[in-house]
């Protein structure tokens, strides 16, 4: 509800995918009632409920679809949908940029071949934000506040704390191009091939013993084999695969 408001009193129906954002009045198929000033556009009242814009799909008032910039009147009923899936960007590559806390899941991303941008150094909001307008990529966040931001290109809210689910919600609701072992999954740059003999420096003497297959990354020079952690990569890349394909 908007504070210090007295205007027309407006029902809204919250869809079930966004119900962790509202409260529990809120949160039911019937809706519930919210008085607005007069004024606020449609966008500013679902924010005010607690629902990021980036969640929002279909905005619908009286059984017509309308823009956040509608300012709902009384006698007025509002629809609040969850974006639609797979979600589309035309004219613009799919890049994400996620924020500090998802380390996790910026290195799964990249174990794919997905561009994902990622500092485990902090760059504040306000650089994050200023970073996914200049370079528009989807900034993934599980911080309601950053994703409110205004000047950020594109957001979306990372509903669960545990990777596996995470990277199988952003794989469902941007189907991304898959590429698997293609990219850093240190610095998010590309992979080459790379000979032995060309890396030997930066190998340790056993695994220059153990391993002839090798790829370097072109932008900081990290080298990749199939070393011991190489099976549970490999059931990772596997299940994205099967996840992305049904």
């Amino acid at each position: 509800m908007l504070s210090g408001v007295n205007g027309p009193e407006i029902p809204f129906v919250i869809a079930p995918e966004l119900h962790l954002f509202v409260g529990a009045a809120h949160a039911t198929a019937a809706g519930a009632p919210v008085v607005t000033d007069g004024s606020s556009t449609l966008g500013h009242v679902v924010e005010s409920l607690g629902v990021p814009l980036t969640e929002v799909g279909r905005l619908v008032v009286n059984g017509a679809e309308v823009p956040v910039s509608h300012v709902p009147r009384a006698g007025e009923r509002v629809e609040v949908y969850a974006v639609e899936r797979p979600q589309r960007f035309p004219g613009a590559p799919l890049r994400f940029l996620l924020d500090v806390h998802l380390g996790t899941l910026a290195r799964r991303l990249r174990l794919l071949g997905v561009d994902a941008a990622y500092t485990n150094e902090d760059p504040g909001d306000a650089a994050l934000a200023a970073l996914s307008a200049k370079e528009r990529r989807v900034l993934l966040s599980r911080d309601r506040g950053l994703l409110r931001r205004r000047e950020i290109w594109a957001g979306a809210f990372i509903y669960s704390d545990r990777p596996d689910e995470q990277l199988r919600d952003v794989l469902d609701r941007f189907a991304p191009e898959l590429a698997p072992w293609t990219r850093c999954t240190a610095c998010n740059g590309p992979l080459t091939d790379a000979d032995k003999d060309s890396v030997r420096e930066h190998l340790e003497h056993g695994t220059q013993r153990t391993y002839d297959v090798f790829a370097q990354c072109t932008a900081c020079g990290r080298v990749y084999w199939r070393g011991a952690h190489h099976s549970r990569l490999e059931a990772i890349v596997e299940k994205a695969l099967r996840d992305s394909a049904t």
